[in-house]
């Protein structure tokens, strides 16, 4: 396993922020970590990567003990931080080239430096200053620096917090393709993100380990929920929807695209339909699916 962790804690004062988690992530793995805000996820990310020092628990990568031979095992892992520190008074190449250089490339440095700004985007942007970018090019920055010494392992803390829309399909893309070949551990807030890049995740919350599976595995277990999909050209106000007993949860992830919740999707429609000639809607499109990661996050990380 490229990384295995085993028995993790964490504890500060006498808040437990990581408690007794064990996984392991395989290469070729691109593995999504979830959990609230404060569930331990970037504490157990810095944990991976060296950068704090567990109470107890072992944490190995690549083989090696992260404990025992910190330097080594930081050799072998890229790590874009949730924070992503950067000196803004250098240039963006220039900064690259600091990372080379701490990394001992040596004469590869150069070829290394102009790959990585190709495949992060960064061409448009990389002889500015990296205080004047905006936001969603700092990220790349900082993936770029992650990147640069070709580790088997990536440790991803919110790598597209910040980005466009257009943006985040293409980090995606390159999340997607480092894939193949390289472990990918990464966290989102953005779970239809993770569904699009993912076919595994792993669920903390309160520092405890809730749910470790494949995602198809999950959808599954979602307590026999499923989700009818209505898009709609006209504006519809939730309580059209608040007041009908098939449906769970509503939410409106944009305008006139609704996510419906129902233990039955048959009855559901029916009833959809209906409401759309009496009230005239002019329905884009219509459909269900067997639960989602959304239901899936909620139920294990509420109460």
């Amino acid at each position: 396993m490229s990384i295995a962790v085993k028995q993790l804690t964490k504890t500060y004062g006498a808040q437990t922020a990581v408690n007794n988690i064990s996984f392991s992530v395989g290469q070729g793995e691109i593995v999504g970590f979830l959990g609230p805000n404060g569930a331990g996820k970037s504490t157990t990310m810095k944990m991976i990567t060296g950068y704090l020092v567990p109470d107890s628990g072992t944490i190995d990568v690549m083989g090696i003990d992260v404990a025992a031979q910190p330097l080594r095992t930081k050799k072998s892992i890229g790590y874009l931080a949730e924070a992503n520190p950067l000196y803004y008074d250098m240039y963006v190449k220039e900064y690259l080239t600091f990372i080379a250089d701490v990394h001992h490339l040596g004469k590869q440095a150069d070829a290394r430096i102009k790959e990585v700004i190709e495949i992060t985007g960064l061409t448009p942007e990389y002889k500015k200053q990296i205080g004047a970018l905006s936001k969603g090019y700092k990220q790349r920055v900082g993936l770029a620096a992650a990147l640069l010494h070709d580790p088997g392992v990536l440790i991803l803390d919110e790598p597209t917090s910040g980005l466009d829309p257009n943006q985040i399909v293409e980090i995606r893309e390159v999340i997607k393709t480092l894939g193949k070949n390289k472990t990918v551990l990464f966290s989102s807030h953005i779970l239809q993100e993770v569904e699009a890049i993912c076919d595994r995740v792993i669920i903390i919350n309160k520092g405890a380990l809730v749910a470790d599976a494949q995602l198809s595995e999950l959808k599954q277990s979602a307590g026999g929920e499923e989700e009818v999909i209505l898009v709609v050209k006209e504006s519809i106000p939730a309580s059209v929807f608040e007041s009908e007993g098939l449906i769970h949860r509503c939410q409106e992830k944009e305008p006139g695209h609704w996510a419906l919740t129902t233990v039955s999707s048959v009855d559901l429609k029916k009833r959809l339909l209906e409401l759309a000639l009496q009230n005239n809607w002019n329905i884009v499109s219509l459909h269900s699916q067997k639960g989602s990661l959304e239901s899936v996050f909620q139920s294990l990380t509420k109460g």
